[in-house]
Formats: structure tokens, C-alpha cells, sequence
């Protein structure tokens, strides 16, 4: 199949780019190759995917003669400079099947960038399906330091434009090591916040019953949830208006609608989650068509940071 191959051609151009100048060797490479795909990968099927990312992406594979090993110059400057290659790669990189050439998208497809979507994504999933750790330099937005952490991938979580890495951190342990199943040690770090990656050779067990999306299910956004932590229900009226977009794309996946409201000013929603700041944000975000209703935390909580908004405003 032509989505299968270039694929695979995406596979090569994500996994030798995330390797930096430094590269990888043919030998590496076929290794990754097969257990990533199951198959060997001789030198001419490498030598012809190589010649293919060229053509079709216009990303030129170089080898470093001195030492025999394979990267791509520049490889960040090539994706800005061609739109239409970054989106086909992203696209690729999380799953979905491309069924149409780049020549017929040409002017036709239009998208917003992902900052964190690809420089680390394939690493960091292809780690995920070893079952081998990371070791992480990550910079946190309200520190200037940055951290070295020793992660167990568990998953990857796309939000609002921005991919996250969420598993077990040592550092966060607390002398407990080893003990995966410990949520005290979970924790959820933004790719575009990742310094530098690599693999340690250490490996792990994904803990029984691991699903993230059962793991946020109550959850607002990207928010972990702390042990103790309980869900709330929100109800909140929307207008007609904001009524017919909440139908078709939720607040929060526990989003049930009630009923009209008795006022006649549109109808009745309710969620139940962890509630947050990103929560009470979005409400205020949409405080001309929401207007929460209950609980009263939820409800003062909102107001309060409207009223804050508007005397920051005023005094600008």
C-alpha cells in the first residue's frame, strides 16, 4: 500500500532525526527497523526509503563517511520552510493513514502548527513500545533551571495543540524505586518543554490495567489527578447559540444535557469532573453564552476571576 510505504518513510526520517548530529548507524537502524515492523532491513530497502524521503519530502539523508552513520542537516529548518511535509509527517507520526499524494493537497489543506508534535513524539513512542526508559532534560515555564529525570513512558496525550508525556518519574519516587504502581510518582511533562531525550537501556513493565484515558477521564484538560481528589457536578445553562456547539463538541466527555431551560435562554448542561484553574478559565472564556449554575464554589470561583479580568482591564 502507498500510506504503508510512506509510513516508513516517515518512520526513517522521524527516527534518524531524533538521533541529532550524532546519527545512527545502518546496524542501529535495521535493528530499530525490525522491532518496529517485524522484518529485516537490508541496505537496498533502506538505500531505496532513503532516495523515496528525498523525492517525496524533499529531507536529504546524509551519511558522515568518518563514521559511517546517517542523519539529516538542518532537519528543522527543512520542516519550516514546507508546510505541507510537516503536516504530512505529524499527521503520520500519531497514527492516521494518508490516501492522497502531496501534489493534491498543494494549496488545498490548511493547518495549525503542533510546537511539541514531532521532534520527540516517535522517540518517545517507540520507547513506549520496547518498554525502555528515557532519561529527560526538561525545563519547567516557571523555572530557569532545568531538571534530569528518568521516565517510564506510559503514554502520550495530545491537548489544545500541544502533545504530553505521561509515566513514572525515580526522581519523584520518593525512595519508593521500582514500584511503578505508586501514582505519587506519575506525573505528565509537555514535549515542547523537553530539552533533550534519549534511551537508558533500563527497561519496564506498564502497571496492571494502565489506561490513560481512563486515567484523566474526570480530569479538565491535561490536569493529573491527585490522590484524593474527588469529582464534582457542574450545571451550567448555555444559550441557544453556545447550545448547538456544545452538542457537537463537548465541554468534557461526561457532558449530558438536561433539558430546556425553564427560562426559555437555551438549555441545561451538567458535567462531572476535577474541577481546576482550566476549568473556571474556559467558563470564563465563555461567560457570554455559559453561566454555571451550581455548585456554588464552581459559580463564585468563576465570577471572581471575571471580576479580576475586568479590574485588570480597566486600570490598562
Amino acid at each position: 500500500m502507498v500510506s504503508e510505504l510512506i509510513g516508513k518513510y516517515i518512520w526513517l526520517i522521524q527516527t534518524i532525526s531524533s538521533s541529532g548530529e550524532r546519527g545512527l548507524s545502518l546496524e542501529e537502524l535495521a535493528e530499530r527497523y525490525e522491532r518496529r515492523f517485524g522484518r529485516t532491513y537490508s541496505r537496498r530497502t533502506f538505500n531505496n526509503h532513503r532516495l523515496a524521503a528525498e523525492e517525496v519530502f524533499g529531507i536529504v539523508i546524509e551519511c558522515n563517511r568518518s563514521t559511517n552513520r546517517y542523519h539529516i542537516p538542518y532537519f528543522e529548518s527543512a520542516l519550516d520552510e514546507n508546510d505541507s511535509v510537516r503536516w504530512l509527517i505529524d499527521t503520520f507520526t500519531v497514527g492516521n493513514l494518508l490516501t492522497m499524494g502531496k501534489e493534491r493537497l498543494s494549496g488545498r489543506v490548511s493547518v495549525e502548527d503542533v510546537p511539541s508534535g514531532q521532534k520527540y513524539l516517535t522517540a518517545i513512542m517507540q520507547a513506549m513500545d520496547d518498554g525502555r526508559e528515557l532519561e529527560i532534560e526538561y525545563s519547567k515555564y516557571r523555572s530557569e533551571k532545568s531538571d534530569l529525570l528518568h521516565i517510564q513512558p506510559f503514554a502520550v496525550k495530545e491537548h489544545e495543540r500541544r502533545w504530553y508525556l505521561v509515566g513514572y518519574c525515580h526522581e519523584r519516587a520518593k525512595g519508593k524505586k521500582g514500584n511503578n504502581s505508586d501514582r505519587d510518582a506519575w506525573r505528565v511533562y509537555g514535549l515542547d518543554r523537553i530539552i533533550s531525550l534519549k534511551e537508558t537501556g533500563e527497561t519496564f513493565r506498564l502497571p496492571k490495567g494502565f489506561d490513560v484515558d481512563s486515567l484523566f477521564y474526570q480530569s479538565y484538560g491535561i490536569f493529573f489527578p491527585q490522590k484524593g481528589q474527588k469529582a464534582v457536578t457542574i450545571r451550567f445553562r448555555a444559550s441557544v447559540r453556545e447550545s448547538s456547539y456544545l452538542r457537537d463538541l463537548p465541554l468534557h466527555r461526561t457532558q449530558e444535557e438536561e433539558g430546556a431551560d425553564p427560562g426559555g435562554n437555551g438549555s441545561i448542561f451538567r458535567i462531572r469532573v476535577i474541577p481546576n484553574d482550566n476549568l473556571i478559565m474556559e467558563f470564563c472564556r465563555h461567560a457570554d453564552g455559559l453561566e454555571v449554575l451550581e455548585p456554588q464554589l464552581i459559580r463564585d470561583a468563576v465570577h471572581e476571576k471575571l471580576k479580576n479580568a475586568a479590574g485588570q482591564y480597566e486600570h490598562q
